[in-house]
């Protein structure tokens, strides 16, 4: 199988460390290959990257992706120069021991590995147990707090040192898919609607949100700011086509089979229609998913904003999420861009989406 072509943009978000609250290295891309395409470039106290595109358009369409990931912040260092740490997002314990992490500290990227008693040094019951966050700590190889201290600070944090490979065709493995494809996605979409001779009536904002791990904080403010009449979020979903999942209590949603586009109380149901209608006329493969509550995305809060907001939601279809190694489809990513830029020009003035 021919090697497949990465985006650039993509690759280096990917590669971006940027846990909720410290995002730097994820703006820092975006502000690199989005700002151009616009017509106006902002950022906010929260760390938002918006970019606007036919600012007199009508109506003003927010696309929101949230360009944090989860994280480790650094809490305590003991005596011998270990150091602990709380989570940041919401983290599986069962995977945190034994990784190897980066820290981002003032010097520059420090290594380090997180550490728990071994196996053989556990008693039956012990062997049963998932560690606690304070049972686990972070090794950089100091022999004391001033050495560890003298390298790292109370509020540094780290990341997983699980960089992006493809690992067959299309399909790649990240630790931080978990939302640098949403982040890539709007970005690119408006890097396109940019490039493209069709008449665009919208104003259109692409919007990198920050600290969605922590209770989509960025888009809530971002929607306030950017005030839209319409809007559409993009996340991870979960791909359910691996063992061990009842698709009975999870759907069926897989890998490589397209956007996947939600429907429930969350979403406006014309938006949902015209996301269904442009997904038709691409003849892109695409997947249903049915939430009947709030989502656990940025999209929630949109929909909330200021007087209420027509918002949909689509998703990349992901395995493993919130672990060191997530899977995706890349094909999937590129169908959620162009979704998004057939959606945008499908818009006409005075569509508000209003029922």
């Amino acid at each position: 199988m021919p090697k497949y072509e990465v985006p650039a943009f993509l690759t280096e978000l990917l590669h971006a460390r940027s846990p909720s609250g410290y995002e730097f290295e994820a703006q820092k891309v975006f502000d690199h290959h989005v700002k151009p395409a616009a017509d106006k470039y902002a950022r906010d106290a929260l760390g938002n990257r918006l970019a606007t595109l036919n600012p007199d358009g009508d109506p003003v369409l927010m696309f929101a992706g949230h360009m944090d990931e989860l994280g480790l912040l650094v809490t305590y260092v003991n005596k011998d120069g270990f150091l602990y740490f709380d989570t940041i997002g919401g983290h599986d314990r069962t995977v945190i021991s034994g990784r190897r992490v980066v820290i981002q500290t003032a010097r520059g990227p420090l290594k380090g590995v997180t550490g728990k008693r071994a196996v053989h040094l556990m008693d039956e019951n012990d062997r049963k147990k998932v560690p606690e966050i304070h049972e686990i700590w972070i090794d950089i190889g100091a022999r004391s707090k001033k050495e560890a201290l003298a390298r790292v600070s109370i509020g540094d944090v780290a990341t997983y040192d699980h960089e992006f490979e493809l690992i067959h065709g299309s399909i790649g493995a990240s630790r931080a898919f978990d939302n640098k494809v949403g982040a890539y996605i709007v970005g690119e979409a408006l890097i396109r609607l940019a490039a493209t001779k069709k008449k665009l009536a919208a104003k259109v904002v692409a919007v990198a949100t920050a600290q969605e791990e922590i209770g989509v904080r960025g888009a809530t403010t971002s929607a306030y700011a950017v005030n839209p009449h319409i809007a559409v979020a993009v996340d991870v979903g979960h791909a359910t086509d691996h063992p061990d999942c009842d698709n009975r209590k999870y759907g069926e949603t897989k890998l490589g089979g397209g956007p996947i586009i939600c429907r429930g109380p969350n979403i406006n149901p014309k938006i949902y229609e015209r996301l269904l209608k442009a997904a038709k006329r691409l003849r892109i493969p695409y997947q249903l998913e049915a939430d009947p509550r709030p989502t656990g995305t940025d999209a929630r809060a949109i929909q909330m904003g200021r007087g209420g907001v027509a918002t949909g939601l689509v998703s990349v279809p992901l395995r493993y999420m919130h672990t060191p190694s997530e899977v995706v489809d890349l094909e999937d990513v590129e169908r959620c861009v162009q979704l998004f830029v057939a959606f945008a020009l499908s818009l006409e003035k005075g569509d508000y989406a209003h029922w």
